[in-house]
């Protein structure tokens, strides 16, 4: 376990997030999956939350981030799927369309900490994971 240091701060603070289009409609493919995934690391990189590892399904974003403790979890998932969201619906029309009142993302999101199954396991199920094409920090 590597900790991470802040000016003021040591820490470990690890999520497993995951969140999905309404309807778990299957949208996120080709250019509209490219693009979800460079809003979200743009987020990323202005926050300063790091990306472990994740994947990009075709129906949902899996992801296992380290948030720092100034930033609220809350907070990080509200900026990616709004700006995501945001962004896609103006950038490809046929997701306005299909999405006509303005919400791309459904309403709320799964999180858990890393504290009751090991870091190894999640690792595992997002190396394993049907569609990897996300956000592996080689990526």
């Amino acid at each position: 376990m590597a900790y991470r240091s802040g000016c003021h701060t040591t820490f470990h603070h690890r999520y497993h997030l995951v969140w999905a289009p309404k309807y778990r409609y299957k949208v996120l493919i080709g250019d509209v999956r490219l693009r979800v995934r460079e809003i979200i690391r743009q987020v990323c990189d202005e926050m300063g939350v790091t990306i472990v590892n994740g994947a990009l399904s075709r129906d949902h974003v899996h992801m296992f981030v380290e948030i720092p403790p100034h930033v609220a979890v809350s907070d990080f998932v509200r900026r990616a799927k709004g700006r995501s969201s945001r962004k896609i619906q103006q950038e490809f029309e046929h997701i306005r369309k299909r999405y006509w009142g303005q919400r791309f993302w459904q309403r709320g999101y799964f999180s858990t900490t890393s504290g009751n199954i090991t870091d190894d396991i999640i690792m595992r199920y997002l190396d394993r994971h049907t569609h990897k094409d996300g956000f592996s920090p080689s990526a």
